[in-house]
């Protein structure tokens, strides 16, 4: 089971920004295990979106519980397969 799930939101009002949106319940633990989530979270999108994710859309991560004991280069490869799946890859 991934550490995330990621939905994808074309906001089709011109604008080819891509952003990106976190969200961690407290299901997933205390503060500090949260925040940690959440920066790798970023750490992810700043490196993968600009290559992967799709223009003119909203990247909406939703942390789940497997994701802070995985690996960070789990999350990468993870990421970069679901990116690649949704076809936003520059060519």
């Amino acid at each position: 089971m991934p550490g995330f799930v990621l939905l994808v939101h074309d906001r089709n009002d011109g604008d080819e920004t891509i952003r990106l949106g976190i969200t961690v319940t407290k299901k997933i633990g205390n503060a500090v295990v949260r925040n940690r989530m959440k920066r790798r979270f970023r750490a992810l999108g700043r490196e993968l979106l600009p290559v992967f994710g799709k223009a003119g859309a909203d990247h909406i991560l939703i942390g789940r519980a497997g994701g802070i004991e995985r690996d960070f280069g789990s999350l990468r490869d993870e990421l970069a397969k679901a990116l690649r799946k949704i076809g936003g890859a520059k060519s």
